[in-house]
């Protein structure tokens, strides 16, 4: 395991426990997308804007994104070149979600985050969201 990853990683997940917006967007790259599927084969794409819309927006409302990371488990790291991918395990409100992290490496130290690739039960709620929230800026 790539210990560096592992630190870089766990930056990130406290930005987002702190909802550190600033932190988040140096942290996305501006390529970014978050591509997620469930077990029905359902899949959504979230872009960096999207994200950085939705943080801000619930930094501005005094919300909290997400829950503890105490259970988050590292399961692999894998090195290629400039990029890592970070394999991670976690419990959300008790089903097992796992994610696929990539970053992007310059100057010899891990960067921004690429992609994140998510394999969820079921993301009916997300895409509904999504959707609504489509719906009422269009």
């Amino acid at each position: 395991m790539d210990q560096s990853l592992i630190t870089r990683m766990r930056e990130y997940l406290d930005a987002g426990l702190a909802m550190d917006v600033e932190t988040l967007d140096e942290l996305y790259d501006p390529s970014f997308e978050n591509i997620r599927t469930d077990e029905a084969g359902q899949v959504v794409t979230i872009t960096k804007e999207q994200f950085m819309l939705h943080f801000r927006a619930m930094r501005d409302q005094g919300k909290q994104v997400g829950d503890p990371v105490d259970d988050v488990r590292f399961l692999a790291t894998v090195v290629r070149g400039d990029q890592g991918t970070v394999i991670m395990h976690r419990e959300q409100q008790g089903v097992p979600v796992r994610y696929c992290f990539v970053w992007q490496r310059a100057g010899g130290r891990w960067t921004t985050l690429l992609h994140e690739l998510s394999f969820e039960r079921d993301i009916t709620p997300l895409i509904a969201a999504i959707e609504a929230a489509r719906a009422g800026t269009a």
